[in-house]
């Protein structure tokens, strides 16, 4: 504003001074008129695209823009998770911060164990960011948690599967049961009985390399009889 004052009565004093020159005088000042008009109208375009107009007066100035690719990311990347904090321990710890969309651990596909690291989403970017803040190195059983935000363009589109599966809990047990009962072949019950004599064979040497004086038990059952030849008498 006060540099549109001043190019105003820049412009009548140079009208009233004009109308007492000649012509030369005259065509100067239609030039300084001409000028005057061209720096009023940037200035205006100037201020109109500006953000921010000083009160002192001077040419208007525009904010940066901040341009953080995290302010829109929800989804969160959790490493060095302690053993036990499982799904049910972290959607029930993670909740006071906000509403939960998704949540995966890592697990193994064969053992079912956990990888300690997962992801989580939340609905709102800003409860993410807080999130990540406040909870990165945070102390939980001796481990410090890793926790960062992850820009929408690096989520891999396959992050997400499996999600709404729940780990069940083998029973090893059971399979350990039905292993040692299986039904094995001759040549498979050869092969067992020759890993149990190699390592009575290598404990016994252990014993005796010690100075002890113990006599190891006979393995029963090892020696199996040689299958008998039927002889059929002829008729």
């Amino acid at each position: 504003m006060g540099q549109e004052k001043k190019l105003n009565i820049h412009c009548l004093v140079c009208i009233f001074v004009g109308s007492r020159m000649g012509v030369k005088g005259k065509k100067a000042m239609a030039k300084r008129l001409k000028k005057g008009s061209s720096q009023l109208s940037a200035a205006s375009v100037k201020n109109e695209s500006a953000d921010f107009l000083p009160l002192a007066g001077g040419p208007g100035r525009k904010l940066p823009k901040s341009e953080n690719p995290e302010c829109t990311a929800t989804v969160l990347y959790i490493g060095r998770i302690p053993h036990g904090f499982y799904e049910n321990e972290m959607e029930a710890f993670f909740r006071q911060f906000g509403t939960i969309k998704r949540l995966r651990l890592a697990r193994n596909k064969k053992t079912g164990k956990s990888k300690h690291f997962g992801f989580m989403e939340f609905e709102s970017p800003e409860v993410a960011k807080i999130v990540a803040e406040c909870m990165h190195n945070y102390l939980m059983f001796e481990h410090m948690l890793q926790v960062h935000l992850i820009p929408p363009e690096r989520v891999h589109p396959k992050l997400w599967k499996g999600v709404n599966r729940r780990y069940k809990p083998l029973d090893w047990v059971q399979m350990e049961r039905k292993r040692h009962n299986k039904e094995r072949t001759l040549e498979e019950h050869k092969k067992l009985v020759e890993g149990i004599l190699k390592r009575d064979k290598r404990k016994r040497k252990k014993i005796e390399a010690a100075g002890i004086e113990y006599e190891c038990p006979e393995i029963v059952g090892a020696n199996q009889p040689a299958a008998k030849k039927i002889r059929f008498e002829e008729e």
